[in-house]
């Protein structure tokens, strides 16, 4: 008799437990959804009355790394126009990767010229993720059969539902023109970007332009049909001065994480980071709290306000435990900052599409290019430079002195970096 007492005592207490758990958590959801929708509408109505400027040089000059010409582009405007051009000048095969592909202007100058080549005899292979562009009208994404189309999903079969690694999205951006020029970077294809948005994006002719190819058609053949296999091979090799590096949720592969790791914990001097969505996990935080200890100048640019005020707030959970460390932050105004960039002691350098969040580092599917190359480097290091005209130092002592409401968001959003 006394054990069925204390067993039903335990389990009124469990079911109590359970109760009052299931209330907090269901409040603490409720309230993250109501901050987020406050947030949302303040950004929406910043948004409304901002204008969109910002310094920028349009191309850098060329440098000469290992056998391949490398130039960077800081404005979208100019870099659209240099891929148009390859575009017309391809003469076998064109592939084109991209995460968004808007249904505008811009959107509608790519797609024709990619129909225009087509006609022409060269084989064009395009490819865009499925939900990125749920938005784009679904007459814009019917191409002529031409053109070889992906509209990238991995979640094919009921079933795929459960396995986490289908839920990546391809949020790579490539273009590869008769496996000599290649481009790669941040920049989706959209009038957005064209002028309103500051990205980065490199241009590759040479060698390792066909790395970028080998890049694709491996994507390309493990996620279409074996009819619709690209056969052409690219000649292969391997250059210690330029890598190619991808992120493959399938395969369970996240090398760029491990890069910039890496590289920040070799630092001497200096590390210059630009990230569009900056959420760092605690290992890579502690890797730029140590380098700043050992005398390393670490700076790191964020747009202010970006395209997800989520992601900002949930980064800001972040800025207390980097300011007490010693790591300069600065907010960046003016425009959305998209890029995502990487530069080290005037000497590494990386360019390319994944972001310092949990989604880019091991979620979706990414690929970045890493340079060791001084010349290169300088590029990088002056373009930060020029975008640091543009943006403002975050103190540590204004930091702690923000209003209340601002550290009660930040932290009932933090549960949510998991997921961003």
């Amino acid at each position: 008799m006394v054990k069925r007492r204390r067993d039903k005592g335990f389990g009124a207490l469990w079911a109590r437990c359970r109760r009052v758990t299931l209330w907090f958590f269901g409040i603490m959801a409720v309230l993250q959804a109501i901050i987020v929708a406050l947030l949302s509408l303040l950004s929406s109505l910043r948004r409304q009355g901002s204008v969109s400027s910002f310094p920028h040089r349009g191309a850098f000059p060329e440098v000469l790394v290992d056998g391949n010409w490398l130039q960077l582009y800081d404005y979208g405007e100019t870099l659209y126009q240099a891929m148009l051009a390859a575009i017309a000048e391809a003469r076998e095969s064109i592939f084109l990767e991209t995460y968004i592909w808007k249904g505008d202007a811009v959107g509608q100058a790519f797609k024709d010229a990619l129909i225009r080549k087509a006609r022409e005899g060269v084989a064009v292979y395009a490819m865009f993720d499925s939900f990125a562009n749920l938005v784009v009208p679904r007459r814009f994404k019917r191409f002529p059969p031409e053109v070889q189309v992906l509209e990238y999903g991995a979640l094919r079969r009921p079933w795929h539902l459960l396995d986490p690694r289908r839920y990546a999205l391809d949020h790579r951006k490539l273009l590869v023109v008769d496996g000599k020029v290649g481009f790669i970077g941040g920049y989706n294809i959209g009038a957005l970007y064209a002028t309103k948005w500051r990205d980065t994006h490199v241009r590759v002719r040479g060698p390792e332009a066909a790395a970028l190819g080998r890049e694709f058609v491996d994507f390309w053949n493990r996620f279409t049909p074996r009819h619709r296999h690209i056969h052409r091979m690219f000649a292969s090799g391997l250059r210690p001065t330029i890598t190619v590096l991808r992120n493959d949720s399938m395969r369970l592969i996240f090398p760029i994480r491990d890069a910039y790791i890496d590289a920040i914990d070799r630092a001497e001097h200096h590390v210059l980071i630009t990230a569009a969505y900056f959420i760092p996990d605690p290992v890579l935080v502690e890797a730029l709290i140590q380098a700043v200890r050992r005398g390393v100048d670490v700076q790191v640019l964020v747009p202010w306000e970006s395209n997800h005020v989520t992601a900002d707030w949930v980064g800001r959970s972040r800025f207390a435990r980097c300011l007490k460390g010693g790591v300069r932050i600065f907010g960046y105004r003016g425009a959305m900052l998209h890029a995502k960039t990487m530069t080290v002691d005037d000497v590494w350098s990386t360019v390319g599409s994944a972001n310092i969040d949990r989604l880019s580092q091991v979620g979706n599917h990414e690929i970045n290019l890493v340079v060791y190359d001084e010349a290169f480097a300088r590029q990088l290091h002056e373009l930060f430079e020029l975008d640091k005209t543009n943006a403002f130092e975050l103190k540590w002592e204004d930091w702690v002195q923000r209003p209340w409401y601002m550290k009660v968001s930040e932290r009932m959003l933090e549960p949510l970096q998991p997921l961003l």
